[in-house]
C-alpha cells in the first residue's frame, strides 16, 4: 500500500517524521529523542524560532508522532490525544453545538455510545440517532436539517458489521455533512477512509498502532485544514487532552514494526476464524474474511485485508461460555486489543458491560458472545489452545 506522494506504508512507519527537529540533526538520533520538557526559551518576549513555548502547545516528540500518523492514514494533519475517547469527543465537540442531530451506526463501540448518551446527550443536548448503516439507505432517510455529523464504525465493536464507505461518504457529501470514521478495528494497514471520502479518521492508538499494550493514546486525521485547527484549538487551548511525550515516544515505536504486526495478526485471525467456523460448539463466527460473513464481498471491495479480530457465538449459556475462558492458557481474558498477545473478551461482562442488558441485546450482544483480538503467536498453538478449552462444551 502507498500513500498519497507514492511512499509504501512500511517506509512511512519507520521513516516518517524521524529526525525532523534540531536536536537530532545534531546528535544523528536514528530515532526521535523523548521531549520532556513543559515549557521552552524564548529569544524575545512572544519570539521564538524554534516555535515551541508550552507543552500544551507543541511537543517535538509529539509532532514527530502526528506527522507520522498523518502519513499512515493519508492525511494532511493528525492530531495526538491522550485516548480514543478524548480524540472522538473533540471531534465531536468541533463539530457539535447544543440542539444538533447526530446519526451514527447502531453497531459503535459500547464506550463511545456511552460518550454519546452521558456527554453529548446528556450535558449538551445533541440528540443522536442509531441506524443500522449496513445498508447505505438508513443513514440518508434519518438526516434531517439539524444533522451535523454522520459517524460510522467499520468493522464494529464487538460483531464486525461493515458499512459502506464510498455510499455513506457520497450521502454526506450530497448533504453536506462531515463523515467522521472510527478506523480503529481496520488500521490504515488495511483501511483509508480520508481516500474513501470521509471528512476525519480517529484511532485509538493503545490498539494497533501502539501494538504492545504499554500506551493509552488516541489521533484525530484530516486533511481539511479548517476542521483540523478547530480540534487543535480545543485540545490545546481548552480540554488539554494531549498525548504525553513518553507516550508518543512508545506509539512512535510501535508503529515502526506496525505493517509486520498487521501481516501476522490477520494470518491468524484467519486461520482461527476457519477453524471455529467447523467446530460443533460454535453457531456462528464474525470475521469478515470468511466467505459467510454477510459483509465479505463489501470487505474484499473496500479493504485491504480483513483485520486480526474474530468473534463468535458460542451453544452454551453464560456461565458455560465464562467457564471456557477461564480454561485459556495462551489466550489472556483482558479487555482491549491490537496488542502483540492472544486477548479473549466476554463482551457481555466485560468491553459492554457498562451499557444496559436492553441495549446490549439490541445491538446484538449476547451473553455467549466471545472476542478473541488475535495475536502474533504461533498459529497451532493458538487453536490447540482454543480446541482445549472448548472441550467440554
Amino acid at each position: 500500500m502507498t500513500d498519497d506522494t507514492g511512499t509504501d506504508l512500511a517506509t512511512d512507519a519507520v521513516h516518517s517524521g524521524e529526525n525532523t527537529d534540531e536536536l537530532s540533526s545534531v546528535s544523528g538520533d536514528v530515532v526521535s529523542p523523548i521531549h520532556l520538557a513543559t515549557h521552552h526559551e524564548m529569544d524575545a518576549p512572544g519570539e521564538s524560532a524554534h516555535g515551541y513555548k508550552y507543552s500544551r502547545f507543541g511537543n517535538p516528540t509529539r509532532e514527530a508522532l502526528e506527522t507520522r500518523l498523518a502519513d499512515l492514514t493519508g492525511a494532511s494533519e493528525a492530531i495526538a490525544f491522550s485516548s480514543g475517547t478524548a480524540a472522538i469527543a473533540t471531534a465531536g465537540l468541533a463539530l457539535c453545538d447544543p440542539g444538533d442531530h447526530v446519526v451514527a451506526f447502531d453497531g459503535v463501540y459500547g464506550g463511545t455510545r456511552l460518550l454519546f448518551e452521558e456527554f453529548f446527550r446528556g450535558k449538551l443536548g445533541v440528540e443522536i440517532e442509531y441506524v443500522d448503516a449496513t445498508d447505505a439507505t438508513n443513514v440518508e432517510a434519518a438526516i434531517r436539517p439539524e444533522t451535523t455529523l454522520l459517524w460510522m464504525e467499520t468493522p464494529t465493536n464487538p460483531l464486525l458489521k461493515l458499512c459502506d464507505l464510498d455510499a455513506v461518504a457520497s450521502i454526506a457529501d450530497d448533504h453536506g455533512i462531515p463523515l467522521g470514521v472510527d478506523n480503529t478495528f481496520a488500521t490504515p494497514y488495511s483501511q483509508r477512509p480520508l481516500e474513501q471520502g470521509a471528512d476525519l479518521v480517529v484511532h485509538s492508538t493503545t490498539k494497533y498502532l501502539n501494538g504492545h499494550s504499554d500506551s493509552t493514546g488516541g489521533a484525530v486525521a484530516t486533511s481539511d485544514p479548517a476542521l483540523a485547527n478547530r480540534i487543535s484549538e480545543l485540545q490545546a487551548y481548552t480540554l488539554g487532552n494531549l498525548l504525553a511525550p513518553f507516550d508518543s515516544y512508545l506509539v512512535l515505536r510501535g508503529t515502526k514494526t506496525f505493517p509486520l504486526r498487521m501481516d501476522k495478526h490477520e494470518r491468524n485471525a484467519r486461520a482461527i476464524a476457519e477453524h471455529l467456523l467447523e467446530h460443533p460448539s460454535v453457531s456462528r463466527v464474525n470475521y469478515p474474511g470468511l466467505e459467510s460473513h454477510p459483509q465479505h464481498e463489501l470487505a474484499r471491495r473496500q479493504m485491504d485485508g480483513f483485520g486480526g479480530i474474530v468473534s463468535f457465538e458460542l451453544d452454551a449459556t453464560e456461565a458455560e461460555t465464562r467457564a471456557v475462558l477461564e480454561e485459556l492458557d495462551v489466550f489472556t481474558i483482558a479487555v482491549s486489543l491490537g496488542g502483540v498477545e492472544s486477548l479473549v473478551d466476554h463482551p457481555w461482562t466485560m468491553s459492554a458491560s457498562f451499557i444496559s442488558p436492553e441495549e446490549r441485546r439490541e445491538a446484538g450482544i449476547s451473553e455467549s458472545l466471545v472476542r478473541m483480538p488475535i495475536g502474533i503467536e504461533g498459529t497451532s498453538d493458538l487453536i490447540e489452545d482454543i480446541d482445549r478449552a472448548l472441550e467440554n462444551v
